[in-house]
């Protein structure tokens, strides 16, 4: 009797001792699983923190400084609280440059919004070896250095010789021959200035819109059809409330992009005569940074333009993780 208790008791605690260590390296595996992404992630948050970190560390601290030229030399740098905010604050040029900035943030990222959506739209309508001809065209547009399409664009307004100065001219608008779209003042200046960055942006834009529409039920649009919808009603009150939250997205991430605008404005500067008249936000802290020595004003400019970014961008992932399904 008591071998066979002994046998028993063996034989109902095997199965507990096999599933005590069954467990063991399930939940190993489970920790391996969460700690693994974590890990891969840690090269790339490492290379972030070494390029961008200490820079924006460094910025932070001059911005808090009196920082010019002498101390580029190794002279001590004087803290001065926050005497450059004041002086940046205190300025009317940079309020002016502030409204212009973002005056000409709204009208280009208004504008290639509209000119993408639209544009998008009518892809869909095309044949597919246009809509393939149309979208190769994009890409290449999209892919070309901003320096040369700033080349480009140089080379149709050229006061002399100018492609769109003759063109104005042969329909019969002489008072084009020989202007200057860059040296006559800043309204004509951002006028080529916002078709430059306009043209660059509209590929991205466009095909990420037309990619979001062809995602569109077809048997949506069919039912929709069938009820009497035309063509019209189908794209205002189907497919464009149904694609909102791309079109949103990718209108956030242009405002962005062209709150921050430099090397247009930077670049169109050097061709014309009215450079103060024409800064924008990025244009401005380059000037007094580099051209003017005063590192420390320049910093907190950098860091004021930051805010209005980081505002944007955590805009801009409130409404990624929304659209992702995570509150």
């Amino acid at each position: 009797m008591k071998v066979a208790k002994q046998a028993a008791a063996g034989a109902s605690g095997a199965p507990k001792a096999a599933g005590a260590n069954a467990t063991a390296p399930q939940s190993r595996r489970k920790l391996r699983h969460k700690v693994a992404p974590w890990l891969l992630l840690l090269p790339m948050v490492a290379m972030v923190m070494l390029a961008l970190g200490y820079p924006l560390v460094r910025q932070t601290i001059m911005s808090f400084q009196e920082f010019g030229l002498a101390q580029q030399f190794g002279a001590p740098a004087e803290w001065v609280g926050f005497d450059n905010y004041k002086t940046i604050l205190t300025d009317s040029y940079f309020w002016v440059v502030f409204v212009k900035s973002v005056l000409f943030c709204i009208w280009t990222a208004g504008l290639t919004m509209l000119l993408g959506v639209g544009l998008a739209v009518l892809m869909l309508r095309l044949t597919k070896a246009v809509r393939t001809f149309v979208n190769t065209v994009l890409i290449i547009v999209w892919a070309m250095p901003a320096l040369a399409t700033l080349t480009v664009w140089q080379w149709l307004v050229e006061p002399r010789s100018g492609l769109l100065n003759y063109f104005l001219s042969v329909i019969g608008l002489k008072s084009f021959e020989g202007f200057h779209w860059l040296g006559h003042n800043f309204w004509y200046f951002y006028l080529i200035a916002s078709a430059i960055i306009i043209w660059q942006s509209l590929p991205l834009v466009t095909i990420t819109i037309y990619a979001a529409l062809a995602q569109v039920s077809p048997e949506l649009l069919e039912a929709a059809q069938i009820d009497g919808a035309s063509d019209a009603q189908q794209v205002v009150r189907i497919m464009l409330p149904i694609i909102t939250p791309v079109i949103a997205l990718i209108g956030v991430l242009q405002i962005i992009w062209d709150l921050r605008v430099f090397t247009q404005i930077y670049v169109l500067q050097q061709a014309g005569t009215i450079a103060s008249e024409t800064n924008l936000l990025g244009t401005y802290v380059y000037k007094t940074g580099i051209a003017e020595g005063n590192y420390g004003v320049a910093s907190a400019l950098a860091m004021v333009i930051l805010l209005l970014t980081l505002l944007l961008t955590g805009r801009y992932l409130q409404m990624l993780y929304r659209q992702g399904g995570v509150e």
